[in-house]
This record gives C-alpha cells, sequence and structure tokens, in this order.
C-alpha cells in the first residue's frame, strides 16, 4: 500500500497536519509540533506555511483502519 500524505484525525491539537506529518515520516509528531513552533519565532514563515499545509493536504478517511 502506497503511503499518502493526510491531516491525521486522531493525532490532532490544531489541524492535524503535524500529526500527519508524524505518521507519514514515521517520526514523533510532538517533536514535529515543537520544530513548527521553533521555527515561527525564529522566522515566522511556517506559519505561513502551515495554513497553507492545512488548505491542500486532505484529511484521513475516517473508515481507513490501521
Amino acid at each position: 500500500m502506497e503511503k499518502q500524505l493526510r491531516r491525521s484525525r486522531s493525532n490532532r491539537v490544531i489541524a492535524g497536519v503535524c500529526g500527519g506529518i508524524g505518521q507519514y515520516l514515521g517520526a514523533d509528531p510532538v517533536a514535529i509540533r515543537l520544530a513548527v513552533i521553533l521555527l515561527m519565532f525564529l522566522a515566522g514563515m511556517p506559519l505561513v506555511v502551515y495554513l497553507i499545509m492545512w488548505l491542500i493536504i486532505p484529511e484521513e478517511d475516517s473508515y481507513i483502519i490501521k
């Protein structure tokens, strides 16, 4: 089965973007959230990227069993 990047429905804080990236990469979503927050304070640009990803990454289907 092909891996697809999807926003997480079960591991979300705001929109599920970091949770979905964590599932896709096999990484801890908390570490991804911390990296995004750190980059937001240092550069500010990840906020715009996060909002764009929120709009373009589809949400995972609720009927998919892992």
